[in-house]
C-alpha cells in the first residue's frame, strides 16, 4: 500500500476562483456539506460564496487566500487579511470527504505562521456563528479564545446565504501570535 501524496500549501491564484467556490459551497451548503462536520446546512441555506467575493480575497491587496492541495486536487483553504492591530482568518473551508484527517489543523497552523513571519503579526481573529459550539470547541482546543464580542448576522444580504433561524450571530475569537 503506498501512501497518500504529502499535501502543499501555497498562495492561491486567480485561475483557482472556480476550484475554490466549489470547495467552500461543498463545505458549508447544501447535501454535499453533509459528508462533513463543518457544515451549516442547518443553520444557513442558499450560497455561502460567489465568484465575485473569492476572487476579491484571492486579488485584495491586503490579504491572502492559502489552499492546501494533495493530489493534484484543492482540499482546503482559508483568507487571511491584514487589518489595522491583526489579521483576520476567515472563508476556511475543508474538502467535506477530507474532514476529521488533520487537513485543517495544518492549514490553520500554516496560516498562523504565515500572518507571523510574513506579515508580523501579533494576533490572529476570526468570526463564527455563535451556535456552533463544536467548531467553537476545536478553535478552542487549538489555543483560540472566545471575547464575547458579538456581530449581527447580515440578514436580508443573501450573498452570505438565508437564515434558516432568527437568532444567529458571530462571536470574535482570537489567539496570541508567536
Amino acid at each position: 500500500m503506498t501512501s497518500p501524496a504529502p499535501r502543499t500549501v501555497r498562495v492561491a491564484r486567480p485561475e483557482d476562483v472556480a476550484a475554490l467556490v466549489d470547495l467552500i459551497e461543498s463545505a458549508y451548503r447544501g447535501e454535499r456539506s453533509r459528508q462533513g462536520w463543518t457544515h451549516e446546512a442547518d443553520l444557513l441555506a442558499g450560497q455561502r460564496t460567489d465568484p465575485a467575493m473569492v476572487t476579491a480575497a484571492v486579488t485584495g491587496p491586503d490579504g491572502v487566500v492559502l489552499v492546501a492541495e494533495q493530489d493534484g486536487d484543492l482540499v482546503a483553504c482559508c483568507q487571511l487579511e491584514r487589518r489595522d492591530d491583526h489579521v483576520y482568518f476567515g472563508m476556511f473551508a475543508v474538502a467535506p470527504g477530507r474532514q476529521g484527517g488533520g487537513v485543517g489543523r495544518d492549514l490553520l497552523a500554516e496560516a498562523e505562521r504565515y500572518a507571523a513571519e510574513q506579515w508580523h503579526a501579533g494576533e490572529m481573529r476570526m468570526t463564527v456563528i455563535v451556535q456552533r459550539d463544536d467548531l467553537i470547541g476545536w478553535y478552542e482546543r487549538r489555543g483560540y479564545v472566545r471575547t464575547g464580542d458579538l456581530s449581527p448576522f447580515p440578514y436580508g444580504d443573501e450573498r452570505f446565504g438565508v437564515p434558516l433561524r432568527p437568532d444567529l450571530a458571530f462571536e470574535t475569537l482570537c489567539k496570541k501570535l508567536g
